[in-house]
């Protein structure tokens, strides 16, 4: 979507319903700073507060993420486009954050592996100084690891093996499910079977 684009759509709008920023920012109960970024394109309206922004400025969410308004001619084309773009962005977003699991993990680990080198190369260390070097190092991967469970469960989707299903499964469900990198053994809400599921970045 074209940010700058929609910014200065938002602001004719306003404009022509007389409305300032704090106006309109008092209607909505948001800061005027939140307006001032939708309309010079830094920041998109939260989906709390869209359905009213539009009601207040007489348009369609389609004209909002459109950017202008949507004639009846083109507005099926403009919809589809629009919905593209959506599931575009957010399997780019689930790409972002399934790299960033990825080195994440990688950066916790690290200390851990270090601290089990040191230890078995420095046999002379006592016994109790070996466990609190093991133990320090362990505290970052533990730290991390919730972290970690839950970009995995909310970017994309787990596809059932049996059945084809694409769901975004509960963080309990992933975190006690057995699995090898991001295939997971789970059971899925479609067909109710248990299977190795693997992670997939589009609903269908």
């Amino acid at each position: 979507m074209d940010q700058l684009k929609i910014g200065k759509f938002i602001a004719a709008c306003r404009k022509k319903e007389n409305l300032t920023q704090m106006q309109l920012a008092e209607k909505l109960g948001i800061t005027d700073r939140a307006v001032s970024k939708w309309e010079t394109g830094k920041a998109m309206p939260d989906s709390a507060v869209m359905l009213e922004l539009c009601a207040i400025l007489k348009i369609t969410v389609n004209d909002l993420l459109s950017g202008e308004v949507v004639t009846m001619e083109n507005y099926n084309q403009e919809m589809e486009k629009k919905l593209l773009e959506l599931v575009k962005e957010k399997e780019d977003k689930d790409k972002m954050l399934l790299k960033a699991e990825i080195i994440v993990g990688i950066v916790a680990f690290i200390p851990l592996l270090l601290a089990t080198i040191f230890v078995a190369y420095n046999q002379n260390i006592e016994e109790w100084k070996r466990g609190v070097i093991v133990l320090a190092s362990i505290v970052p991967f533990l730290i991390s690891v919730p972290f970690l469970i839950k970009i995995e469960q909310k970017a994309g989707y787990y596809k059932c093996a049996e059945c084809g299903h694409r769901y975004v499964p509960t963080f309990k469900s992933v975190l006690m499910a057995p699995h090898m990198g991001m295939t997971r053994k789970m059971t899925c809400p479609a067909c109710g079977k248990r299977s190795w599921q693997k992670k997939v970045l589009t609903k269908e």
